[in-house]
């Protein structure tokens, strides 16, 4: 029965489908066939009479759990199975875990598992000045690096971080309190409990004899002292993954985990899946030629097993409307030839490059849909900003101005805002009218002597700026942000960068839209984009819109990358991983099936302008034009990184800066400076 489904495979998919015992890497190329070997090595460990109950699979998302469970079934007699593997996720695992074993910690097992909403609520009833966002992001942060509160204020090097650290030892004593757990804390918790008991981590790798895992290459090192815990009294761990495809380091994933596999355990054999059964070999040429610029990878190299393939195509315009009117063009040809819009998908790097090409295909009709994303105009920064136009162009506009009066925070709560609204309503004026024309003590009868200081600052800003936009548009732009720092106010968000960019290609769209229409104002421009933003119903028949990221485990017959430019894609400057960037770039590039276009401008906004921009050096490193664009390899530290050195301990990474083939860095440890060289400290 197991040579029937094994047949199916190739030579390497069948060596380590039959792989036993002992540790197995399965370093899987892209489109090599990944889940099907790792699913058929499953349903050949129950096909020789190993006992399923002692199977545990491990995975990222629930959708891959059950997918891997349909398929490994689909294989085998599952009259024979009397009680199935376990296969879920990472989380999943820990909290069937501490359902058995949260007694261990002096806790009961009735514990109540928050959402994110709710560990919002719980940080913002704790403190209120600092963005909720950076506070979620922070302590996601220290938990998955195995920081205590205590650990986390010593490392803490600048005001803010040592009032966060604050902040988590509240946060985590009103867990502790109210017996909940977070997410985190399904890893954190059963790793805990398994650190300070070794009976019990025995038994539980004795009744898990065999542990696979999907995706290694994007677990952090929570996870990896995990699984150590795992194979307490065993070493077989079988991982599967791709370190050319570790994309995640921003979110905690390590790539060391898997660089460094076959020395964290003994005897690892090691499988490559190096064919390739999606791409053309032309595109898996210039995808391999990419990649080999990393220095730090295990080393593979994607072998076609389909024809040659059309040459890949590289579009060089002037600007972003020259290069969505090329793409959109070669979409109506590939869709009047009979292709479907489903197999056509346009990536990009950076999240803001969507609305160009959004205004284009609306303009010619196409249907589109934002994978993993949502359209320009509807993100929370776009629509802010749009709120603020609104209330300088019409005064009566209560709902933008409930929107934005407190954005960036000036202090001004729900209870201010409601109180001004019921005001509104009783005397049937505009709240912009009672904040112009009321005396400060007249509107400190309604909202206290303190916010009707901070309402008259900014209802005065407001009018300045109504001057200032009478007089001339473009230094009304320059005013406007220097006068609310609406774009410094995502400086120290976790998803800041993306934010600003979106802030940036929005005030860089108006600056273009009053030089092209010197006779139109700011009103002309706010319907403008209310009609662009409007599309008709979505059929099933769509072209896809994604960043790279969301394009991960994807595939399209039609691919289209665009943004090939310096600071585009790459990302570069302080605290970019240029490897990271490069692994992105090769999984975007092997997205593609039969054809693929990459595409670069001279010209885009950049920081909200216009500017001058360099091809990307990813065009020549994967040998689709010629020339090298040479740049100074960047640190895989940033500042703010937390780093573990063997004496000094752990620290906070304050510079990064080049020292002959390594880096050096200036890093805080407990309140002491030190210069240290990267290659004797390691990412905590």
């Amino acid at each position: 029965m197991s040579e029937n489904f094994l047949s199916t495979l190739n030579k390497s998919q069948q060596e380590a489908a039959k792989h036993i015992d002992g540790s197995l890497l399965i370093l899987a190329g892209a489109g090599s066939g990944k889940t099907k070997t790792i699913t058929t090595r499953l349903a050949y460990l129950i096909s020789i009479g190993i006992d399923p109950s002692s199977i545990l699979t491990l995975t990222f998302t629930n959708k891959a759990a059950t997918e891997m469970r349909e398929r490994a079934y689909s294989l085998i007699d599952t009259s024979i199975v009397n009680t199935p593997p376990l296969l879920c996720t990472f989380h999943k695992f820990g909290l069937l875990f501490l359902k058995f074993n949260m007694s261990e910690l002096g806790r009961k097992n009735n514990f109540i598992i928050i959402d994110n909403d709710d560990k919002k609520r719980i940080l913002k009833s704790i403190d209120k000045e600092i963005t909720t966002s950076l506070l979620v992001s922070e302590i996601s942060k220290y938990k998955n690096s195995l920081l205590s509160p205590e650990e986390a204020k010593s490392a803490a090097q600048l005001k803010l971080y040592q009032q966060i650290a604050d902040i988590y030892e509240k946060y985590e004593a009103y867990l502790l309190k109210n017996n909940l757990v977070d997410f985190d804390d399904l890893l954190l918790l059963p790793y805990k409990i398994l650190e300070k008991n070794d009976e019990l981590a025995k038994q539980i790798s004795e009744k898990y004899q065999y542990v696979m895992v999907d995706e290694y290459q994007d677990t952090n090192e929570l996870q990896y002292k995990l699984l150590r815990k795992l194979c307490f009294s065993h070493n077989n761990l079988c991982v599967v993954g791709d370190d050319d495809q570790s994309i995640y380091g921003w979110r905690g994933a390590t790539i060391k985990n898997i660089l460094n596999f076959a020395s964290h355990f003994e005897n690892t054999k090691v499988v490559k899946l190096e064919e390739n059964y999606r791409s053309t070999n032309t595109i898996l040429e210039h995808a391999n030629q990419l990649i080999e610029h990393n220095r730090d990878r295990l080393g593979k190299k994607l072998i076609g097993t389909r024809e040659q393939g059309s040459s890949v195509k590289v579009y060089e315009s002037h600007d972003e409307n020259e290069e969505t009117r090329k793409i959109v063009e070669d979409i109506k040809k590939l869709v009047s030839q009979g292709e479907s819009a489903r197999d056509i998908a346009i990536l990009f790097r950076v999240n803001a490059l969507s609305r160009s090409l959004e205004e284009g295909f609306n303009k010619a009709g196409l249907n589109y849909r934002l994978i993993g994303g949502m359209k320009f105009y509807e993100r929370a920064e776009i629509k802010d900003l749009i709120a603020y136009f609104r209330i300088l162009t019409n005064s009566t506009d209560n709902f933008s101005l409930k929107r934005i009066v407190n954005k960036p925070k000036r202090g001004i709560g729900k209870t201010t805002i409601d109180k001004l609204d019921a005001k509104s309503i009783e005397l049937k004026i505009p709240i912009l009218r009672i904040l112009e024309e009321f005396t400060s003590d007249e509107l400190s009868d309604i909202v206290g002597k303190k916010n009707s200081r901070t309402l008259k600052v900014f209802m005065a800003s407001i009018m300045d700026l109504k001057d200032i936009l009478e007089e001339s548009k473009m230094r009304f732009l320059d005013m406007f942000e220097e006068t609310f720092d609406y774009r410094a106010s995502f400086d120290n968000v976790p998803d800041g960068f993306d934010r600003q960019a979106n802030i940036d290609e929005f005030y860089g769209y108006i600056r273009d839209y009053f030089i092209q229409n010197p006779h139109l104002g700011l009103e002309d421009f706010l319907n403008e984009i209310a009609l662009e933003s409007e599309q008709s119903e979505l059929t099933e028949e769509a072209v896809s819109m994604m960043s790279i990221h969301s394009s991960k485990g994807l595939e399209y017959k039609h691919l289209f990358i665009i943004g090939l430019e310096e600071g585009f894609f790459p990302i570069i400057g302080d605290g970019c991983d240029i490897e990271e960037e490069r692994r992105l770039g090769y999984v975007a590039i092997t997205r593609a099936m039969d054809n693929l276009t990459l595409s670069f401008v001279h010209s885009r906004f950049y920081k909200g302008k216009r500017a001058n921009l360099l091809k990307s050096r990813f065009l020549s490193e994967s040998g689709l034009i010629k020339g090298c664009l040479t740049i100074e390899k960047n640190s895989a530290y940033k500042k703010g990184d937390l780093v573990q050195h063997k004496i000094f301990g752990m620290g906070r990474v304050q510079k990064a800066t080049k020292a002959g083939k390594d880096y050096k860095l200036t890093i805080n440890f407990g309140g002491q400076r030190r210069d240290i060289l990267s290659s004797f400290v390691e990412k905590a």
